[in-house]
């Protein structure tokens, strides 16, 4: 017979539970920094990457916004159109978790903690991203409840900052609470992660749903007035985040114990095969609708497809994209994970690549050409964008590599407590 709610046996456990916690810390971050020569020159990499990025966001800090090649008619670039992208992939995130909760997924629940933490470290590489976008790190004070102005629930940008907070602290409990758990050697219970699990699934759609509410909500960026753009973040979202975690599984499989099956492969491919094709359709449903209506509004959208009174920066992006993601859904289309998985991996990266110029500089740009006052004033970022971009891009890794690497060492029995 089990023993009940604060019973001598009980109270034994938690105790000792809390007491292993900082053994548990000590040990995560000897895991965490210890590797072979391939992790080294991994982090090696991705941290000279990363100060980079820091001495130029340090730079941006010191100047001011003036040293990017945004405008006070493009006053949005590369480091939103990232923070769009992030968000995409966090949410896509949840497409482990879909199948491993609700459709009890084995296979897909073996490995479900990859999808964890991609969330966490995609959540991570927003905020930077805002706080990079804001100029100065002291003004992020502005959006702290009861602290500064935080117009909720009147202003979008707030609930942003809520359900991106939100989603965060969700995940970080989850896959804190399984990993812990599986270090101890105890059984989780589920009444302490379960309902989180459910919660961040609807959580998941509301980050990016409220995303895009922040773009369409804007009545004077015509480009953005759309009733599918939500439906459009929601899809492509579906995509980059299963691209990923592909390519992240194949990772885990070759450079650890980890055991990956072909289940998970099987599985997130079908849901690529069916996503990929209807972000296409939302594209195509698009361009039919401002080009087939025309109109005073269709000019953003002539600027960005085949340029506008001799302006054409974006053009060979977003063709660019176009194709790369029509040809990543023949490839889907056209393969399996198990005889022809490289021709998959081609298709992850050029969908990953596609749908970021597509939600990057093809959706936020085109929203402030023409301006408001009708001025063409292109915009492409410069070197100190790149820099800042890549730097935060790298932080992200690094976050997800590390956290791979803790979890990957619990779930093996690597890295356990005494007993």
């Amino acid at each position: 017979m089990e023993p009940s709610t604060g019973s001598p046996t009980t109270t034994a456990a938690s105790s000792d539970a809390i007491l292993s916690y900082p053994r548990f810390l000590w040990k995560a971050v000897g895991v965490a920094t210890d590797g072979n020569l391939v992790f080294y020159a991994w982090m090696t990499a991705l941290t000279a990457v990363f100060l980079v990025g820091l001495n130029a966001w340090a730079h941006q800090t010191a100047l001011g916004l003036g040293v990017t090649a945004m405008t006070d008619q493009v006053s949005w670039g590369m480091y939103i159109g990232n923070f769009t992208y992030g968000v995409g992939l966090a949410a896509g995130a949840v497409m482990m978790v879909i199948p491993a909760y609700l459709y009890h997924d084995k296979a897909m629940h073996d490995v479900v903690i990859v999808g964890e933490i991609l969330a966490i470290s995609a959540i991570v590489v927003c905020l930077c991203f805002v706080n990079a976008d804001l100029g100065r790190i002291d003004r992020a004070w502005h959006l702290v409840p009861y602290i500064g102005r935080f117009h909720w629930p009147v202003s979008m940008l707030t609930w942003d900052v809520v359900v991106l907070a939100g989603y965060l602290v969700i995940n970080l409990h989850v896959s804190g609470y399984l990993i812990y758990m599986r270090y101890l050697g105890r059984e989780p219970d589920k009444r302490w992660y379960l309902p989180f699990v459910f919660l961040s699934i609807l959580w998941a759609v509301s980050i990016h749903t409220v995303t895009a509410f922040l773009y369409s909500g804007l009545g004077g960026r015509h480009f953005w007035n759309s009733a599918i753009l939500a439906p459009r973040f929601i899809v492509s979202a579906f995509v980059t985040g299963p691209a990923f975690i592909i390519l992240a599984l194949q990772v885990v499989r070759h450079f650890t114990k980890f055991h990956v099956g072909d289940g998970p492969f099987n599985t997130l491919m079908k849901v690529l095969r069916v996503t990929v094709l209807i972000n296409l359709f939302l594209v195509a449903c698009e361009l039919f609708t401002e080009f087939y209506t025309g109109g005073a509004h269709v000019a953003s959208a002539t600027y960005l497809f085949f340029g506008l009174h001799g302006h054409h920066a974006l053009v060979p992006w977003i063709w660019a994209a176009i194709a790369a993601n029509i040809i990543a859904a023949m490839l889907f289309l056209t393969s399996d994970a198990q005889s022809r998985l490289y021709r998959i991996d081609i298709g992850c990266v050029l969908t990953l690549g596609g749908i970021w110029v597509e939600k990057g500089l093809g959706l936020i740009v085109p929203g402030f050409i023409p301006s408001t006052l009708h001025e063409l004033v292109e915009y492409l970022p410069n070197q100190v964008e790149w820099k800042v971009s890549l730097g935060i891009l790298a932080l992200g890794l690094m976050v997800f590599t590390l956290g791979l690497k803790v979890a990957v060492a619990v779930f093996t029995g690597t890295m356990k407590a005494e007993a």
